[in-house]
This record gives structure tokens, sequence and C-alpha cells, in this order.
């Protein structure tokens, strides 16, 4: 698939151009998997995105102000700030039934606990910040259904520190990483397309990671509880506004704590 786009489509925002090139790769799961020159081609787009196109402010550099005859300018002057996030917060982009898009805002220090994506593929931006990643692969994947999951994995990232601005990453279902965690070093936010979304026939996982000693580079993953006093606070997305099949569209994420 070809990565440069015609003059017409340059016009449009990031975020449209991120959505339509989505929509054009996942909306025909009769067609298969996305092909790695797919996965490139969205990884490129990802990587032109700034904290600025999603309607965040993070602080290093005045936001651009809006006008009203400029479309590809956020909803309006007001950005979210990255100094309002005192606890996780999920910016909701877009859901259909073939992919989903938003962000995940972090406050220095939280944690987003090691968990799973069954079944999909996730392309991630980190817009800001610096963040901690701990990832693993199974090694066989355990039973879907039946008693709660649990396995030998291979570590993909100890710790690794992430600094923006990087290159877009990739996970796919037995690659790359599909169980991670997140720490944030410092306040930072991760643009996540995943495909996929999170459904209730394909829910997310939460794992305890025990290292083998005796095994370097591998890990015994259980599945566990998440902990009771974890939870991700909903936010409206203030950035461009999307085109898109409205009878796909879902806005449940509107609860921000201001």
């Amino acid at each position: 698939m070809a990565v440069a786009f015609p003059p017409h489509i340059m016009a449009l925002s990031k975020v449209q151009r991120l959505y339509d090139a989505c929509d054009v790769v996942f909306a025909s799961p009769a067609a298969g998997p996305p092909t790695l020159g797919e996965i490139r081609w969205l990884q490129k787009i990802l990587d032109g995105v700034e904290t600025a196109d999603v309607g965040i402010d993070d602080g290093e550099k005045p936001a651009p102000s809006s006008s009203s005859d400029d479309e590809l300018s956020p909803k309006s002057d007001r950005f979210l700030s990255a100094r309002a996030f005192t606890r996780i917060t999920y910016v909701h982009i877009h859901q259909c039934d073939d992919f989903s898009m938003g962000v995940f805002c972090f406050p220095a220090g939280a944690t987003l606990p090691l968990h799973d994506h069954p079944e999909m593929v996730v392309l991630s931006k980190l817009l800001y910040g610096s963040v901690r990643v701990r990832s693993y692969d199974w090694v066989a994947a355990p039973p879907r259904s039946g008693a709660r999951k649990c396995g030998l994995a291979r570590v993909v990232a100890a710790d690794e520190v992430r600094r923006a601005p990087c290159e877009a990453s990739v996970l796919f279902p037995r690659s790359g990483g599909n169980l991670h965690a997140f720490t944030a070093v410092t306040p930072c936010a991760i643009l996540d397309v995943l495909t996929p979304p999170y459904s209730e026939e394909r829910p997310s996982t939460y794992f305890s990671d025990v290292p083998i000693p005796s095994l370097p580079g591998f890990a015994f993953l259980e599945e566990t509880d998440l902990p009771e006093d974890f939870s991700v606070a909903g936010a409206p997305y203030l950035g461009p506004e999307l085109t898109v099949d409205m009878d796909d569209y879902d806005d449940d994420y509107d609860d921000y704590d201001e």
C-alpha cells in the first residue's frame, strides 16, 4: 500500500487521516489481518501526530488557537491540559466494531497494570513525556476459556524507558509484547489504535508476573484481579472533529474531572 497522500487528503486533519487509513485497513475483516505494508503505513501516519492534534496541551509550547474558518483546528480554544490529569485518563476519540482510537494520559508515577490484548493488533504513539514499559509474549498461549489463565512468557521489554518523541510501536496477537504494563516516569500520553477493540467477548485480562531466576528472559504469568484502587477516568475529545459513520460512533467517554 502506498504511503503518500494525494493533495486533497493532505488537507485533512492528522486525526482524520489516521481514522480514514484505519477505516481502509481494518474495516474489511473478511480480507484477513492487515499486511506488514499496511501496518507500516499506519505507523508512518501515527509518527506525524502530535499532542495538539488530539486536543491536548502538554505545556511544552503554546497550544494553537482555533478560528471559526479553520476546520483543521480543535473544536475550541480549550485544550485538555496535561497538568489536569491527576489519575490515568482515557480520551475517547472513536470506536466501532473494527477498531478504536483513543489517548491514555498519565500523571507521573501512575501505573497501568500488566494486561493482554487478545487476538488484537495495537499501534501506539507516545505523544509526550517518558514511560517505563514491561512487556511479554506467551510461549504457548493459555486456553481462552475455563480456568484462570497462566503460563510461561518471554520477556520482550524489561522496564524499558521510552521518551517522546519516538517512533510508533506495534504489537501483534503473538508477538511484539502483547501483554504489557506502563508506569509513567513523567506525565505522559499514549495514542492507541486497537483492532479489533475490546468487547464483552474480548475482554482485557490482568496478570501478575514472577521472574524465573533459573530461566533468564522468561517469567511466569498468572491471571489476577484488577487492584481495587485502580480506575481510569474519561475525558472528552477536543481535537478536530472527525467525519465518521455515525451509526458506528460510540461516545460514552465524557467523564472528565477538572
